[in-house]
This record gives C-alpha cells, structure tokens and sequence, in this order.
C-alpha cells in the first residue's frame, strides 16, 4: 500500500497539539485562581505566644559600695623567742599549740654559773664597801686634825682621792651585779605576747646558743588577727575618704563557700604604692575567739569603701550590654518590653546603681531580670513573680 494512504496530514497534527496545549494552559489558570481564593480566605497566622521571664522591681536604696579581692591571714603580733645566752635548756614549761599569756614562763635555761658571776660581784661590792666606809672615816679624822695643822695638807688630799676612787669601784661593782642579774633573767624565757605557741624547735638537754637562728619557738597572736590584702591604687581616694567618715567595715569570707567568717574593720593603709603592681597594702583587724581564721588562710575580702543614699536601684542581672552602652528591657503595662538605655554608677552582684540622668526609669517600674535572650523591643512577656534582692 502506497505510503501517503496511511499517514496523517500534518495539518491535523498541528491542531491536535494546539488543542491540548489549550488545555494545559487553561487548567493552569484554574490552579491559579483555587490557590488566590484559597489564600484570601485563610485566616491570617497567630501571634507568638508572650515570652516566660522572670522581673523585679526598680527600687529606691541605701547601697553599700563593697570592694572584693583576696587577702591573707596574719597573726597580729608574732615573737620568735631566742636565748639571749648560751647554755643548756634544762625546762620546758610549754605545750604545742597552747594558749600562753604575756609574762608567762615558757623554759628555762641553766644559771649555775651565771648565778657564781652574780654572787661573785655582790661579795666584791660588800669588800669594796667595807673599804670605803674606812676610808671616808680616816678622811673626816684627817679633816679634823687638818683644821689644828696637826697633819700635813697633801695626806688630807690623798685621802680624799682614796675615798673618791673607793665610790667609783662601788659604783663598778653595782654595775656588775645589775649585769648579773640581766644575764640571770635571760635564763628564764618568758612569753612576750598573748597568743599560741607553735611546734618546739629545741628539746630539754640541747645547749642552746644566742645565735641559733631558729630559736626555741614561736609565739603568735590570734585574737584579734588581721588580715593582709592588697586593692588597686584607684581606690585609695575612695578609702581615705571612707576612713575619714569612720570605721571601714570589712568581711572576711570562705574562699569555697562564700561562707563569711569573720567581720572587722580596716586599721592601716601602707605608706606606699607598689609600683610593680599598682596596688596599695592594708590591714584589717578581726575578733577570732572561735579561731574562725588561722594565720597563713587565704580568705576572701570584701572591703566597704562608699555608700549611695538613696540611689535608684536595679538587679544586676537585669543590666544588658549592647554595642550603644548599658540597657535594660522594661516592662510595660501592655505587658510588653522596651529597651532603655542606662547609665550605671555602681554594680556589685547583687546590685546595679543607675544615674539619675536615667530619666525612664522610676521606682516602682517593672524590668526583666532572667530570660532576656529570647527578648527584642516589643515582645510581649509573661512575667514570675519577682525575687526581692537582698543586699550583702
């Protein structure tokens, strides 16, 4: 069969393929058209739901300005108690570790032969004595037959100069007994200070020696102790200035546990800046009858060094850092917050002091003080029941 009669016009072809391309573009149109009506009719999305936060309260306070930094305990007074003679430690009227009064005996070293010195010079001085008694009555004898020119005048003078160099060797002699009896005393140790005695250095039977560098033991005062600490030479005008007004209270705390230990106040500023570091050295003193700090416990020190009456306070934590400054997120009474810039004086953990250039912020205002990460001006917030600071 001849090829023409079984193949289609190619005309027929053409409206074949425009028909069905009429119907893919009309069906298009009509998907078009469900989806525009479909999307004017939704509803439009729901609000994000308020953001959990936690607030407080803008207050109006006494605030104490405290410094904090780390300190070393010292004892008050400390002796290390050396032999000022040689011999041999016969006694030892101590324990270690125990508590000894000023005055009290602590050893004992031999005085056999400081003791002959002291009975040798006290047996000079009644000889010498003797002798000068003699001599002063010859010299009123010698005056008196003098006066008749029953004696020549130069045995007068003689006598006179032998009375004379009598008196000068009693007076040597007391100086030797008054020696004596030093050298005596320094055989009985006694305790210079109230305080505890540490480890003995020496045991009964040495011989002990005024140059033994170590000594026989030390003796340290523990109540009252001081602290040692060092602040930063910027706030030396600040303490001056806290000194004037009075006493500067001071705390003593538990480096671990912030556990505070002890309070007292700051008695000595150094003389002196440390130019090594650009700091200044002071010393507080404390009450320790508990014995609460033990020499050479490293503590920390929290140092009042101001105080703002009647400042405009926030939570510290309810300060935010932004690239424009210092901020917090306030809450309105549309339960949603704002962000107002602050000017903050003073900051310790508890506390911020803001300025009272801080013109948005009045007592009474309510801020975020947990959750502002997940806050923007604006978001609404659903707020806790607020935590009352508490001042340290």
């Amino acid at each position: 069969m001849p090829d023409s009669a079984v193949s289609v016009p190619s005309s027929r072809l053409r409206k074949r393929a425009l028909a069905a391309a009429g119907l893919v573009v009309v069906a298009g149109a009509g998907l078009a058209l469900g989806d525009w009506s479909d999307s004017r009719g939704a509803a439009p999305p729901a609000a994000p739901p308020p953001v959990p936060v936690v607030t407080a309260q803008v207050e109006r306070r006494d605030v104490p300005h405290w410094q904090d930094t780390i300190g070393t305990v010292t004892a008050l007074n400390r002796a290390t108690l050396r032999t000022q003679v040689d011999g041999v430690l016969t006694d030892v009227l101590f324990h270690e570790g125990q508590t000894v009064q000023r005055g009290q005996l602590l050893a004992r070293i031999d005085d056999r032969a400081i003791r002959a010195g002291l009975d040798g010079a006290q047996a000079r001085r009644a000889r010498d004595a003797a002798q000068l008694s003699a001599a002063q009555s010859d010299l009123t004898r010698f005056r008196q037959l003098s006066g008749g020119q029953l004696i020549a005048r130069q045995m007068l003078d003689q006598q006179a100069a032998s009375v004379q160099q009598l008196q000068a060797t009693a007076q040597d002699n007391q100086a030797s007994i008054d020696a004596a009896r030093v050298q005596l005393s320094y055989t009985r140790i006694l305790s210079p200070i109230d305080g505890r005695v540490g480890l003995r250095k020496v045991d009964p039977g040495n011989v002990v020696r005024a140059s033994d560098a170590d000594g026989l033991v030390t003796v340290e005062q523990v109540d009252p102790i001081s602290v040692v600490f060092a602040l930063s030479q910027d706030q030396l005008p600040n303490l001056r200035q806290a000194t004037a007004g009075g006493a500067v209270a001071v705390q003593a705390l538990d480096r671990d546990a912030g556990r505070l230990l002890a309070e007292g106040e700051l008695k000595v500023i150094d003389n002196r800046i440390d130019e090594a570091t650009g700091t200044v050295r002071l010393r507080a003193v404390f009450a320790n009858a508990g014995d609460r700090l033990w020499p050479g416990q490293l503590v920390s020190v929290r140092v009042r060094t101001g105080r703002d009456a009647g400042a405009l306070t926030v939570a510290s934590e309810a300060v935010q850092r932004g690239v424009e400054g210092s901020f917090v997120y306030k809450v309105g009474a549309d339960s949603k917050v704002a962000a107002v810039p602050v000017k903050v004086g003073y900051q310790d953990s508890a506390l911020a002091v803001i300025a009272a250039e801080a013109g948005a912020l009045k007592p009474g205002d309510t801020v975020v003080r947990d959750g502002q990460s997940r806050l923007k001006p604006g978001a609404a917030v659903a707020s806790a029941r607020p935590r009352a600071t508490v001042l340290r």
